[in-house]
């Protein structure tokens, strides 16, 4: 049709029936009206039935989105019309795997939307006495316009909290469960699947890209990948005892584990991590650094959100996007290497002329193999006996596969990351208003309410063979001659001078507390991070030969610590990470 805007009958109606007459016109010159046809029928008025026509959303409606921004630019770049020439873009998206985790998002939000329902109906809950529902009636839109017109906020207030219908409506919107999954290759970081909500008609706002939310216990990995990384291994043991972490200007850190009292038990790493014990990341954190874990998760793919790099970052207290996260995840099921996320292949025109192909981004190593393969195998542990393990007993899951739970503080967020060799796949669940929560210590644990979806997802995709049950992990071997010589003189150091786990009365070797089983012990659960605490911290004593109880000076460099020389035929100028443990690292210089 020629000028389909210049005679839109819905725009311009004296147009279109000015032209359809014209076409009458013209058949009634050729024979094909009559005279009198002709007449009747150009007198008549168009009488349009015009219905506005939904545009279709598809599988991926949060991606769709997400794609429309990058894709303007770039046909405006090379001269395209994005909704004019018909360009057809096509994505890395696993239209079965979105489907699946489509699925798993929609029949999880629904479960859990029961639960915030019959949480939030109670009458202890919402109701006008409660601060928060004040609160929430002050900043919603018809309080806000009352005011502007001059009513005074008070009565303003007391008319709103009168309205059970607004109040009903106000709960409804703001307790309205939310989630968001994203799955990716990560031998390519080609994503496979994207859910940014349980509806895109409902909530558009991207929970995958554009939320960013506490990741809890999910960042705990960059803490124990960074200490591989220096040299400490997954046997290596801390002490399951109270901590107190000094900062500066009066206050000091008390990590704890919920209702979980310390063991006062010696735990390895790989427990620590399995069961997600915060007194162990928080020592773990100390002998680290919070900048290296800062630095080490922006490696590995936390590169968009700002990271705090203070002690409480270790039980993730910046907040970051899921898309970081999965993204990061890859980088440790890749063996360090971080692939950065791709979602379109290729662009054509209308005709299937190629126009641009995109290939994979080049690898970048961001953690070192050695310690990359001891934080994933770590990692394992989650799902075999720690937090993850409905992975196993719930979803029956057998597969090669490793993850982490993450819950915040007041179970306001809860999370859980998935790796397989083929893929990489994660959830988040929550609110968009962090001050809503699902009121149940239960089912505001990541491991209840984000672990299902991944499950789901991993369990179909397995059964339909989207992935392959078979793949493993395959442990590489470092090539680099340095890496050799380090690792050897670590492992000298280490059979000189044992491996402490405490004081100097405790013994060099200890054995792990046994995992607890379900006759013995509830369900494992992880304790959310606690905030800081006023107090004057007391110096420990100082113990000769332990660099870990000299009190810090404020706004003072450290004091150099002595090192421990060693006549070794190794190469000059090598310094080894030594930790000690229970201290933080000591350095071996070694000399020719």
């Amino acid at each position: 049709l020629k000028g389909t805007a210049y005679y839109n009958p819905v725009l311009n109606p004296e147009r279109a029936q000015a032209r359809r007459n014209t076409v009458l016109a013209q058949m009634k010159k050729r024979g094909k009206l009559a005279e009198a046809e002709y007449a009747a029928l150009s007198k008549r008025p168009l009488r349009i039935r015009f219905e506005r026509q939904v545009e279709t959303a598809g599988p991926a409606p949060h991606l769709a989105q997400q794609l429309r921004k990058q894709l303007i630019d770039w046909a405006d770049r090379n001269g395209y019309s994005l909704y004019a020439d018909g360009l057809v873009i096509r994505t890395t998206i696993d239209s079965r795997l979105q489907q699946l985790a489509n699925q798993a998002v929609a029949r999880q939000g629904r479960a859990l939307q029961g639960v915030a329902d019959g949480a939030w109906a109670a009458r202890n809950a919402w109701n006008p006495k409660n601060p928060l529902v004040r609160q929430l009636v002050r900043e919603s839109a018809r309080y806000e316009a009352a005011v502007a017109k001059g009513a005074a906020p008070e009565d303003v207030l007391k008319d709103l909290l009168g309205d059970a219908a607004f109040l009903r409506t106000l709960r409804q919107d703001k307790t309205r469960v939310q989630a968001g999954f994203m799955a990716l290759d990560p031998r390519t970081g080609e994503v496979r699947a994207w859910v940014g909500s349980r509806d895109f008609a409902q909530d558009p706002f991207d929970h995958v890209q554009a939320a960013r939310r506490q990741p809890g216990s999910t960042f705990k990995p960059f803490v124990y990948g960074a200490a591989f990384d220096q040299g400490l291994l997954p046997s290596d043991t801390l002490m399951d005892t109270a901590v107190e972490i000094p900062l500066g200007n009066r206050q000091v850190w008390r990590p704890t584990d919920g209702n979980r009292p310390p063991s006062d038990m010696p735990m390895t790493l790989i427990d620590g991590l399995a069961y997600s014990k915060n007194t162990i990341t928080a020592q773990l954190m100390q002998q680290v650094g919070p900048e290296r874990v800062a630095q080490l998760a922006r490696a590995m793919g936390v590169r968009e959100s700002k990271l705090e790099a203070v002690p409480a970052l270790a039980l993730g207290t910046s907040s970051v996007t899921l898309k970081e996260m999965v993204a990061a995840y890859g980088t440790i099921a890749n063996g360090g290497r971080y692939m950065a996320p791709q979602v379109i292949t290729r662009i054509e025109d209308k005709n299937g002329r190629l126009l641009e192909a995109f290939k994979p981004a080049s690898p970048e190593r961001a953690l070192g193999l050695a310690a990359a393969q001891e934080l994933r195998d770590a990692m394992r542990g989650v799902v075999d006996k720690g937090t993850g393990v409905a992975i196993r007993s719930r979803y029956g899951i057998t597969a090669d596969v490793a993850g982490k739970t993450g819950t915040t503080q007041d179970n306001t967020d809860g999370w859980f990351i998935l790796m397989h060799p083929q893929l990489v796949a994660g959830a988040w669940v929550g609110f968009n208003d962090g001050r809503i929560t699902l009121r149940s210590d239960y089912w505001g644990q990541g491991a209840h309410s984000a672990l299902p979806m991944v499950g789901e997802v991993f369990q179909q995709a397995l059964r339909q063979k989207v992935i392959d049950a078979r793949e493993r992990f395959i442990d590489e071997e470092e090539s680099s001659w340095v890496g050799n010589a380090v690792a050897g003189v670590r492992n000298w150091v280490y059979d000189l001078f044992g491996r402490r786990t405490g004081g100097p009365d405790s013994p060099d070797t200890a054995p792990a507390p046994p995992p607890p089983t379900a006759a013995e012990q509830p369900e494992i659960t992880e304790a959310p991070l606690v905030p800081l605490e006023n107090a004057t911290p007391q110096a420990p004593p100082f113990v000769p030969g332990s660099y870990g109880n000299v009190p810090e000076a404020p706004d003072a460099a450290p004091a150099p610590q002595p090192g421990i020389v060693l006549d070794m035929p190794v190469q000059p100028g090598v310094v080894v990470p030594g930790p000690v443990q229970g201290n933080p690292p000591f350095f071996v210089e070694t000399r020719p």
